[in-house]
Order: structure tokens, then sequence, then C-alpha cells
């Protein structure tokens, strides 16, 4: 009996080695912040950012691989930790955040009351790198001012080079994204001169109606009451 046990318990160890080989954790990859801090003071800039387009291919979570050839494969072992289209706007709020000192930074769209200065328009249509390709970002902004005139905008093509592996590209990528912010928000610097302050707004509340007027009691006219009957004088 003892004798038969032996190959099924092996057999079954084999099998959950094999499974536990074949199931092992997919490593998650998130774009790196760098050394972004979210400003202490309240007031600054009011910025409204967006809308924001991200290219149909960058909304997933698998993490592709630029070949040689020019095609995009999914990595079997690497993906992004949720979407790269969410990571990538939020990466655009806290490091225009940090960089121009503001905490009054807004995704499109806004919530009422908030009045921006500037608005700033983002296109991202390209974000990846591969194992021997470098990361290549490229992308188109625009500032508009608050009664919608175009300001400043510009399409941009970014390179960074990187060492090969998974991490080396992630890291890679999020220079490109900081270069990008960092260009973006020079320009919004150099018009912060020219913009009105706006203070932020309430909504107005719908006035209160007045109070009704109450109907004086109305005093009957006298009428004139005709005589027929004549008058004698003696």
């Amino acid at each position: 009996m003892t004798a038969m046990r032996l190959p099924l318990i092996l057999l079954v160890t084999l099998l959950g080695l094999a499974g536990c080989a074949r199931y092992q954790p997919v490593p998650l990859y998130q774009l790196d912040s760098g050394d972004a801090k979210v400003p202490s003071a309240k007031d600054g800039l009011a910025v409204l950012l967006g809308p924001v387009s991200i290219a149909d291919y960058l909304q997933r979570e698998a993490l592709l691989q630029r070949q040689a050839d020019g095609s995009l494969i999914a990595s079997r072992d690497a993906r992004w930790a949720g979407s790269l289209a969410a990571d990538i706007d939020q990466q655009l709020l806290l490091q225009l955040s940090s960089q121009l000192n503001s905490q009054r930074l807004a995704l499109a769209p806004a919530a009422p009351g908030f009045a921006p200065q500037i608005q700033i328009l983002m296109s991202i249509a390209r974000l990846d790198s591969g194992p021997d390709r470098p990361a290549v970002l490229e992308a188109q902004w625009r500032l508009m001012s608050k009664n919608g005139q175009l300001l400043d905008g510009r399409l941009v093509r970014l390179e960074q080079a990187h060492g090969g592996t998974i991490a080396d590209q992630v890291h890679a990528q999020s220079t490109l994204m900081h270069q990008l912010v960092e260009q973006v928000a020079v320009a919004v610097k150099e018009q912060d001169g020219e913009l009105p302050v706006i203070a932020e707004q309430t909504p107005k509340k719908a006035p209160a109606a007045a109070p009704k007027k109450e109907d004086s009691p109305k005093i009957p006219m006298a009428q004139p009451i005709r005589i027929d009957s004549e008058v004698y004088r003696f």
C-alpha cells in the first residue's frame, strides 16, 4: 500500500510545481513621477488640463514592445498597473502642478465654479519603446485663453535611449513625459504675466422670490344718488 502511494504523492507534487512555474506573477509597471512635488500653497495659476486625447493603442494594460520592423507586440513578462491612459492623465496633472507651483489645476471637464485662466489641450499620439528601439513620444499641445483664443502650441517628437530591459524602457518613457511637461510649463509661464487674474466663482443661487403683498381691502366708492322729484320754493 505504501509503495503505491509514493508515486501518487510524487505526481501531485510535480503537478503543483508545474502549476506554480506556469502562473508566476507578472511584474506591473507605472510611469515614474520623478521629483515632482505637490505645492503646499493652495493658490497659483488656475489651469484647466484637457481634454487630453490618448492614442487608442495606449488605452490598455498590455505593455507593448516596438519591434525592429515597426510592429508592436504585447509583452508576456510585464504589463502596466492599470490603464496607461489614466496614468498619463495623472502624471500630466501632478507634474504640471509641481512645475507651475500651483494647486489650482483640474482635469477637464472641470467642476462648476472653477474659472481657469488658461487651458491646455493635449494629444498623445505615441508613447512606446522596444528592446532594441528607443523610447519615443509624439504629442501636440496648445494653450488657449479663457476666451478660446490660441496663445501657443507645438508638435513634439522626443526620443530617449535606454538599456533594453523593461524597467529601463519605462524609465525612458517617464523621462520623455517629464520633458513634455517642462516644455508646456515654460510656455504657460511665458503667458502668465498677460493672463487676467480670476477668482474662483461659487455657483450663483437663484434670487429669492419677493414676498407677495397682501391686497389691501377695497373701499367701495360712493355713487351719486339721482333724485327725480321736483323741489318747490315758496
